[in-house]
């Protein structure tokens, strides 16, 4: 379980929510699954403070994103992404989604920091599978998908599973969809990528988690509410989110 990555909305959570959600789910998981704590940020030192409060609140890793607006350099990336891995034992997984942080992680760059010992994994979501074959061919990271749709084709070429946003509102379906790809049973896996498509797509119909939220509300499991600057989708969206959700 993530909690506190983009679809938690960790940007506009205070380090006290973070560390309150990051409790409740401990006493919701009760051990029997892993707990891995977003903690990164576009400031080097709230980024180590975060992920010292996660390893003392002895959750079972982090996740980092490359800092945001700052757009660093790949030798800014690096040193930030050493700094964090650096100030905790904790399993760090880096995250690389250029369409929000405004810079790309490339291949080159992951290489210089997998001799981390703790650094183990990179969630992949700059959406080209050039660049995921890359990360494989050149690193020895656990690669994880970080685009729903993109889960099957980024199995084909290595990853170990996904990051779903879709898994919060259709889990089973997602690990069936991972499950035989994983066993190299293709023509069951695209079936059922196919039958998530509309839904995949549905939930970045606008900004991600709006959608999801959405979702969720109509489901009876949370409020539909958001922090400002996010607002609840529109009426077309909501029917549209409906639609493809009955469809899977």
């Amino acid at each position: 379980l993530v909690v506190s990555g983009s679809t938690g909305e960790a940007a506009t959570c205070t380090p006290a929510e973070r560390l309150a959600l990051w409790r409740r789910v401990q006493e919701q998981a009760r051990g029997r699954i892993p707990i891995v704590a977003g903690t990164g940020t576009n400031c080097t030192a709230d980024s180590i403070a975060l992920t010292r409060m996660a390893e003392e609140a002895a959750l079972d890793g982090v996740l980092v994103v490359t800092p945001y607006y700052n757009k660093p350099t790949p030798r800014g990336q690096v040193a930030h992404f050493t700094a964090v891995a650096r100030s905790t034992k904790l399993p760090v997984v880096l995250y690389n989604v250029p369409g929000r942080t405004g810079t790309n992680t490339l291949p080159e760059t992951l290489a210089q920091v997998q001799g981390l010992p703790n650094v183990v994994a990179v969630k992949e979501s700059a959406g080209s599978l050039d660049q995921a074959s890359a990360i494989r061919e050149r690193t020895k990271l656990t690669l994880l998908c970080g685009d729903d749709s993109l889960t099957l084709p980024m199995i084909a070429v290595g990853a170990a599973g996904v990051v779903s946003v879709a898994g919060n509102v259709a889990p089973r379906e997602m690990r069936e969809l991972c499950d035989h790809a994983l066993a190299g049973r293709m023509a069951e896996a695209e079936a059922a990528h196919r039958r998530l498509l509309p839904l995949f797509r549905a939930l970045f119909v606008e900004s991600n988690p709006a959608p999801v939220k959405f979702l969720l509300s109509a489901m009876g499991l949370v409020a539909n509410e958001l922090r400002l600057p996010l607002v609840p989708v529109e009426p077309a969206s909501e029917t549209a989110i409906l639609a493809a959700a009955r469809a899977v």
